[in-house]
């Protein structure tokens, strides 16, 4: 990088931080720093829900999967994606949005309170907090291994530098300003796509590359699956990737219950989907090709990308195709911040502290904002341990870790919003839950901790979520627990009216963990 790249590496991190303080005049409570009030238009909804689904690691550890596999790394990850939020636009958009719209939440795990119990909550909301703070960790990792690559700083001084800007903007502008500049990053990234697009495609020779350069490339390039990516586990990411981007992991949860009424967060969802479904493979075409461009010298190439830009691009361009990498990943990591500052301030702080269940708007915005920052700095922490040998390197932690535990986690999330499932109440959360975790200790782990060598990695990630599914459903019908409470609840997610409160009604203090008054009936009755 020279000079002009870093005016334009520079200049990217400045707007970020100006949207930030921009955003910060729109935030005048919880509400809109969580949800933006319930005024956020579909299509940035939509583009922010897109845009938070990315990071880094598609161009360092899927870039990998593209150099050694080929479109495998498409079929098997954005693939699954755009069809599981397909699916998720009329399945689980709407009722994530009447939660904010009818129940009046702020937090998406505030409702499982009244939906089964305390203890379920808190059980789900700790579990996913930590994985969260690995699953951020290993996206600071990743920019800031692309960071040295370009600049020679080290991967602590790149981890600082990425995650005390994302820090100011996300933290002083909550979730419209993730949005907003998420909007902005959408439209650097673009650039920067095309760019690269356009120059891999000129060495190639021109625009017939698309059709013409697939003999050339390595034997097996072009097979839909390959390698541990086989047709198991193409399956069993397609129900990951359902649970996870339709709301499991929260931040996407957000952004359906940002919008002003279910019908938008339904036309949202399926803007993103489409994105998912045109977009990564205009990314991943230079990747596909890098094995005729350059040669990656890390055992998993996830260097490939890095070396090809530095290769191809002139200067300045360079500097916008760096800065898209920041875009992906600030997009996630800020918005999963804003998710779990969520988490910790509606869901769990109240549960343990009076004071919590009592903060006013002014504290409460106190507390999410500090909770933020918490969150990135203990994420910052664990990036800079995230290739020691428990967590191996970054690809492991993402495919492995997230996609292994995250079903156990947002299964009773997710499905406990469905009437289809209204019999399965604490029991069966409980249970799944626990199990589905165990599960993904005894695939990945012996006894001693030592990682397991002879698992396959489709049944890795697959187990813990099947386990979990089986447990969440079977369990239901052998020990039902719907109560006329929990029913009121279901049917108020479930209703096709919007109601009067689409607007976004003011969001009330956290009740208190013992109370058991129920979220739908102040919803109805309001």
């Amino acid at each position: 990088m020279n000079s002009l790249d870093w005016i334009v590496l520079i200049a990217y991190f400045g707007v970020m931080i100006a949207i930030g303080v921009w955003s910060h005049k729109r935030v005048d409570n919880v509400s809109d720093f969580f949800t933006a009030g319930g005024k956020m238009p579909w299509w940035l909804a939509g583009i922010s829900h897109h845009m938070s689904g990315y990071s880094a690691v598609m161009f360092t550890g899927y870039a990998g999967i593209a150099y050694t596999f080929g479109v495998t790394s498409f079929v098997t990850w954005s693939l699954p994606i755009a069809i599981g939020i397909g699916i998720g636009a009329k399945l689980f958009a709407p009722r994530l949005n009447r939660l904010r719209s009818k129940l009046h939440v702020a937090s998406p795990l505030e409702y499982l309170k009244n939906r089964y119990n305390i203890q379920t909550q808190q059980a789900l909301a700790w579990s996913g907090l930590l994985l969260k703070i690995v699953d951020v960790g290993a996206k600071w990792a990743a920019i800031a291994t692309l960071l040295s690559v370009f600049t020679g700083i080290t991967i602590t001084q790149g981890i600082f530098i990425t995650g005390a800007i994302t820090a100011v903007y996300c933290t002083v502008g909550g979730l419209w300003a993730d949005a907003l500049t998420e909007l902005g990053q959408f439209v650097i990234q673009l650039l920067a796509g095309v760019a690269m697009l356009v120059t891999a495609m000129g060495k190639l020779g021109g625009f017939s590359s698309l059709w013409t350069v697939w003999d050339k490339l390595p034997s097996g390039h072009t097979h839909p699956t390959a390698g541990p990516y086989t047709l198991t586990f193409l399956i069993a990411y397609l129900f990951i990737k359902t649970f996870e981007y339709n709301g499991g992991m929260w931040n996407q949860a957000q952004r359906y219950m940002a919008t002003d009424s279910a019908r938008n967060a339904t036309r949202s969802a399926r803007l993103s989907a489409i994105l998912w479904l045109v977009w990564p493979a205009v990314l991943f075409f230079p990747m596909w090709v890098a094995p005729l461009l350059v040669q990656a010298k890390k055992p998993d190439a996830s260097d490939s990308y890095a070396l090809m830009t530095e290769s191809l691009l002139p200067h300045g361009l360079l500097g916008l195709v760096v800065v898209g990498f920041f875009s992906h990943t600030m997009a996630m990591c800020s918005s999963d911040a804003n998710a779990i500052s969520a988490v910790f301030t509606r869901d769990i702080a109240p549960a343990f502290s009076k004071t919590a269940r009592e903060w006013s708007n002014r504290a409460g915005l106190l507390a999410a904002r500090l909770s933020t920052l918490s969150f990135l700095g203990l994420s910052m922490a664990l990036a800079t341990q995230i290739n020691s040998p428990t967590f191996k390197d970054i690809i492991t932690v993402v495919i492995k870790w997230v996609a292994g535990l995250m079903g156990p986690i947002a299964i009773p999330f997710m499905l406990g919003l469905l009437r289809q499932f209204r019999k399965s109440g604490p029991t069966a959360a409980l249970t799944s839950w626990a199990a589905g975790l165990l599960a993904f200790f005894f695939t990945n782990y012996n006894f001693d901790g030592s990682a397991k060598t002879d698992v396959a990695l489709q049944y890795q990630v697959a187990l813990p979520l099947a386990i979990s599914l089986v447990l969440y459903i079977v369990i239901g019908f052998i020990k039902p627990e719907d109560t006329p409470e929990r029913d009121a609840i279901i049917a108020t997610i479930n209703s096709d009216d919007d109601g009067p409160y689409t607007a976004a009604a003011a969001v009330p203090a956290p009740a208190e963990a013992g109370d058991e008054k129920v979220l739908g009936r102040e919803g109805a009755g309001s």
